[in-house]
């Protein structure tokens, strides 16, 4: 008997000043705002990134001579407490429509104010035998780690 042993989901959190309410709108509308322009798949430099707000909805970034590069695509859009996003975009750093990894995102009252963001990045066995060294990346301060640093200095800001 063969035992397949897959990666274990990427976990990072980060907490924040805004309340529920505004941490997701930060995170959803606000996303161009503070996603690194360095993570960028296109062929040209990134203008904006977009999650377009609804089940169904887009995610994806558009260059700044206008082409748009899809990322993934939006399973579930319940503000202010989740967003659940596809990742299509496998260890290549490619879009592909045939891979499904998937990105949740709670968004947690705290009692005594703010707001704890807790990301979830799994399925990464989808990505094949590239799985472990994409799970590690992803959850190094130069992935998870760090953007979510970025988004809490962005919510933070907005509180």
């Amino acid at each position: 008997m063969t035992t397949t042993i897959s990666p274990s989901p990427v976990r990072r959190s980060v907490t924040v000043k805004a309340a529920p309410q505004r941490a997701f709108k930060v995170f959803t509308a606000g996303f161009s705002s503070w996603w690194p322009k360095g993570h960028s798949i296109g062929s040209v430099p990134q203008k904006t990134a977009t999650i377009e707000p609804r089940v169904g909805g887009r995610w994806y970034e558009t260059g700044e001579d206008g082409s748009e590069c899809p990322w993934g695509d939006v399973i579930a859009w319940e503000p202010p407490q989740r967003i659940l996003l596809a990742w299509r975009i496998g260890a290549d750093w490619k879009y592909d429509p045939k891979l499904l990894t998937e990105v949740e995102v709670h968004f947690v009252p705290l009692a005594e104010g703010g707001t704890r963001v807790e990301l979830e990045h799994r399925l990464l066995e989808n990505m094949g035998d590239k799985a472990d060294e994409t799970a590690a990346m992803l959850g190094s301060e130069g992935g998870w780690g760090g953007i979510l640093v970025g988004f809490g200095a962005a919510a933070d800001a907005a509180a």
